[in-house]
């Protein structure tokens, strides 16, 4: 049994204005093209990215520091790791740059405002109450 998506591939690949187009032909035959996950998992990715830019208008106190180190450390993580495997995953490398980077303004965001650990405030006054 033979699954929908290598079909569809194979008839994408096989329409001739795509046959005759090297370029458009390569994109889409390519093992990092359309027709894999390597393609769709950074392209929705993305939205994480642009979710963070959108952020950049919200105040600063409401702003989570530990989301923002998990996004600056899961773009600068998976930049090296999409560098790495094969195949090469170069969208998969520019969303986490981008990723890294739009978390590292909000952290410098929050840093500037003098509220860069006021999750470790919360935990402390949380743990002195229950005593």
């Amino acid at each position: 049994m033979i699954s929908i998506v290598p079909r569809l591939k194979t008839a994408v690949l096989n329409v001739p204005a795509i046959k005759n187009n090297d370029m458009i032909y390569k994109f889409l035959d390519s093992p990092v093209g359309p027709f894999t996950i390597h393609f769709w998992a950074p392209s929705f990715k993305w939205c994480i990215s642009l979710a963070n830019i959108a952020d950049m208008s919200r105040p600063v106190e409401k702003v989570s520091t530990g989301q923002q180190i998990a996004i600056t450390a899961t773009g600068i993580l998976f930049t090296r790791l999409s560098l790495v495997v094969v195949p090469i995953n170069y969208n998969l490398a520019s969303v986490n740059v981008f990723m890294a980077g739009t978390g590292m303004m909000q952290l410098y965001r929050k840093y500037d405002a003098g509220i860069l650990m006021d999750f470790m405030e919360k935990d402390e006054s949380s743990a002195g109450k229950k005593e």
